[in-house]
């Protein structure tokens, strides 16, 4: 098996995991736990496994150890971890599934892009202008939809669309700051639990109890492990392996396929709004990753 094969068995495992993340997610949502439990449950979980395994590097002088506790990987961390987590499952709670499909891998890529031009001054080209226009188009396609029904945009959406918002001003910092994925998995688990996990002993409500263990359990493994370390590792390893445009053309299935499962597993309503949303979220997501355009213009140079 080449190299290439491995790297694209790396992406699309990756992105079936960010889609089982959705899913997941909102079973965690509408479940008897609470979005503090389900935070506390992915964050201790993570921690236990990857605090050992810091230890281990920081005492064997190894190429991998790190001040764990240097300012800006805490201030990272209160971003993409504590704030991001608040916001996200808390969305999870009181919006349905196939709209975070919509919301977070939709709004994730155009604010980060948003922000890498404000923040870190990065010209983007063409084709990911493009692909945030087409993934503009899907998230209003989404509100339209809200709207007009009358249902409107809920707090839940507005939970998802701060949790977005958080994740990008992470991937911009850790871009400015040079913090490696290696660095970003460790202290985003580890610091998040030292400080989340006091506030929700003392003083947060918990619903955690022996009635809920099956519960318990789907959250710590697939919050805890699959969606932080196992995703990561594979993300990672794809990126080495195809680069990133093409490990970003991959992680457009997550919208389409994350949101019409949660159609079928949580029986959510369908309209025509939602799935050209899905739709074209998931094409702006491919476009703003693709290197066609680049190609054509390399070629219309010559």
């Amino acid at each position: 098996m080449t190299e290439t094969t491995k790297g694209y068995l790396y992406g699309v495992a990756a992105a079936l995991i960010w889609c089982g993340f959705i899913l997941v997610s909102r079973m965690g949502g509408v479940s008897e736990l609470s979005s503090y439990d389900v935070i506390a449950i992915r964050y201790l979980t993570c921690a236990s496994i990857l605090l050992p395994v810091w230890l281990y590097f920081n005492f064997s002088n190894s190429t991998h150890r790190f001040n764990l506790f240097d300012p800006k990987l805490v201030m990272a961390s209160l971003v993409g971890g504590l704030a991001y987590a608040l916001f996200t499952f808390k969305g999870f709670e009181m919006a349905p599934a196939s709209h975070a499909a919509v919301l977070l891998p939709g709004l994730i890529p155009l604010l980060i892009i948003a922000l890498a031009l404000l923040v870190n001054k990065e010209r983007q080209e063409l084709g990911k202008w493009l692909g945030m226009g087409v993934i503009a188009l899907g998230i209003t396609m989404l509100f339209y939809r809200q709207l007009s029904s009358g249902e409107g945009v809920t707090l839940g959406h507005a939970n998802l669309a701060l949790g977005a918002l958080c994740w990008a001003i992470f991937t911009v910092l850790i871009k400015r700051w040079n913090i490696s994925p290696w660095q970003a998995t460790v202290s985003l688990a580890v610091i998040t639990c030292i400080l989340y996990l006091p506030v929700y002993v003392l003083w947060l409500p918990k619903n955690i109890s022996l009635n809920v263990l099956p519960d318990i359990a789907l959250q710590a493994f697939y919050q805890g492990v699959m969606a932080t370390i196992i995703q990561m590792f594979l993300y990672v390893r794809a990126v080495q392996a195809l680069g990133p445009s093409t490990m970003g053309t991959l992680m457009a299935i997550v919208p389409v396929l994350s949101g019409v499962a949660a159609l079928f597993v949580f029986n959510e309503a369908a309209s025509k709004e939602l799935i050209a949303g899905l739709v074209l979220v998931s094409v702006g997501a491919w476009l703003a990753h693709s290197k066609i355009f680049e190609k054509k213009l390399q070629a219309s140079a010559v």
